[in-house]
């Protein structure tokens, strides 16, 4: 996953948190105490604080490496002040889901593991994905989800909403307001679209989901798109089968399409559409690029960490 540097100093870390991610998992794990006697700053976020306002203030007050505790929202947003700042990112992993830490090769149940990464560890550079302005270290989605992150109330039942808005898309009766451009040509009004920082396995169950590494340069894509007349497609066990082709087009007909490319473009008349970046959401004009940004985090890492 890079090259590792071990000579990077460690001096002027900032760690900017979201006390909220995860259900609190800031203070069950005792992050901010932590962190100051790994002789870091902590600058929490709250409602008139976000988290990229506060990293942008850590690199005007001289930052040597900017930290960040949270969800991967949370991550994301600190990760392009970092980009922009060309400065090293710690990522503790503070959020509910925490797929770009785990993907990183960190310990997800032991979140303050990840701050020996400002006393010893490595420098690791990795990919991000770019959509417009935005940066993402995990995807952008289109279709259900997306609608599912619009929807007033999400954070406090989101399975529930997800599941009241899954089922127009499965029966056809939604649709995203778009075309995608894949290998096989262009693919019209989509029931999702999935566009990956690096593609996703999904070959083997205990690895589904997972990213075996974040270097590759490509992005991931997956289009699904029912087709005419036919019941809701089963999508786990297809997207299961389709993506184990990494690289490669789905077959006709399956109505699964993935890929993988430095840049997949989404177009058409609509405007904008609403989209989920790392699990927030936003609504993108049209036409919509995303692209591949190789090796443009650094990242300190603690020793025993690494890509899977």
């Amino acid at each position: 996953m890079g090259d590792i540097d071990n000579r990077l100093p460690r001096d002027g870390a900032v760690l900017v948190m979201n006390p909220r991610s995860g259900g609190g998992k800031v203070a069950r794990f005792r992050l901010v105490e932590l962190a100051k006697a790994a002789g870091a700053r902590v600058r929490l976020t709250g409602p008139n604080e976000d988290a990229a306002a506060l990293a942008r203030a850590a690199v005007a007050d001289g930052a040597g490496v900017l930290g960040v505790a949270g969800g991967d929202g949370t991550v994301s947003a600190v990760a392009t002040v970092a980009t922009q700042a060309q400065l090293p990112l710690v990522v503790i992993p503070a959020g509910t889901r925490n797929h770009f830490a785990r993907d990183l090769g960190l310990d997800i149940s032991n979140p303050a593991s990840a701050l020996s990464a400002l006393r010893a560890g490595g420098l690791a550079q990795v990919d991000l994905g770019r959509v417009g302005s935005r940066v993402f270290v995990n995807n952008v989605s289109f279709g259900a989800y997306a609608d599912a992150l619009l929807t007033p109330g999400y954070r406090d039942a989101k399975a529930r909403t997800f599941m009241e808005i899954a089922p127009g898309y499965l029966g056809g009766e939604q649709w995203v307001n778009a075309t995608v451009d894949t290998p096989d040509g262009p693919v019209e009004c989509p029931q999702m679209v999935l566009v990956s920082n690096n593609p996703y396995h999904v070959s083997t169950l205990r690895h589904f989901g997972y990213r075996f590494a974040l270097d590759t340069g490509q992005l991931g894509g997956i289009v699904v798109k029912r087709p005419g007349g036919a019941p809701p497609p089963d999508l786990l066990p297809r997207l299961r089968r389709e993506l184990a082709r990494q690289g490669h087009a789905g077959p006709p007909g399956e109505g699964v399409t993935t890929w993988t490319a430095a840049r997949i473009t989404l177009h058409g008349t609509a405007g904008q559409l609403p989209a989920g970046i790392d699990g927030e959401a936003v609504l993108l004009d049209l036409p919509i690029v995303c692209e591949i940004c190789p090796r443009a985090l650094r990242v300190l890492l603690p020793e025993a960490s690494g890509a899977h």
